[in-house]
């Protein structure tokens, strides 16, 4: 009989340490919200009171940083799509769902970067947005099926609602912070079906999609949308 493995313990982190990490997320979570996840890691190492060695001997990756500041979001996230997926009323659920995400984004830029860029994300982010995705198109259907959502929808024109409310926030968050609450509400009427006139394009999944970007590109018009969309 092979022996078990002895199980690996991790050290926990000196108070020196412990303190580093928290100021460096903290300050991560600062920067990427005001900015987008890329951000310079020697601002965030500044904003900290760190060295930048130090930031990478927390986080060797930008990825492993990113996952530490929004894995609490992307959660908040994936509770709002399962929640609207199981909403007695569908179309209700729709609509608080894409409130949801638009308030998500409102306070963080990072959420428009992890969302509309396919560059590879750390696998425990890939796999909520993954999961995020599929409520996403379920959401779509059953208000389809209940006649409020316009039938020509698809999964991926709901990306233009990410993509549109990142610009709206950066225009106005300084001016007028809550002026995406009018542009989801235009939108939203543009979704419902009734006196909904032929649209004049073809579906993204019809149409054809742009090349995969990098974090670099995240802002491209072509970006692919990882929480919408039928891939």
């Amino acid at each position: 009989m092979q022996a078990a493995k002895p199980i690996k313990k991790t050290r926990p982190l000196r108070r020196d340490a412990q303190r580093n990490r928290e100021a460096i997320v903290a300050a991560a979570a600062d920067a990427f919200a005001r900015e987008g996840v890329n951000t310079p890691l020697e601002r965030v190492a500044k904003a900290a009171g760190v060295a930048i060695g130090t930031v990478y001997g927390h986080f060797p990756t930008r990825l492993e940083l990113i996952e530490s500041v929004l894995a609490k979001k992307i959660e908040t996230w994936h509770d709002a799509a399962r929640q609207a997926v199981a909403a007695d009323d569908p179309w209700t659920g729709f609509a608080e769902y894409l409130e949801v995400i638009c308030r998500l984004q409102a306070d963080d830029r990072a959420l428009c970067d992890i969302a509309s860029t396919d560059a590879p994300l750390a696998e425990c982010i890939e796999s909520r947005l993954s999961e995020i995705r599929e409520l996403g198109q379920v959401i779509v259907r059953r208000a389809q099926s209940q006649g409020a959502l316009r039938a020509d929808v698809s999964p991926d024109d709901m990306a233009f609602v990410i993509w549109a409310h990142g610009g709206v926030v950066a225009a106005t968050r300084g001016t007028a912070p809550e002026a995406w609450r009018r542009h989801l509400a235009l939108m939203l009427d543009g979704f419902r079906a009734e006196k909904a006139n032929p649209l004049p394009m073809p579906p993204l999944d019809v149409a054809g999609r742009g090349k995969p970007n990098d974090l670099e590109d995240q802002a491209s018009d072509h970006a692919l949308c990882k929480v919408f969309g039928t891939r």
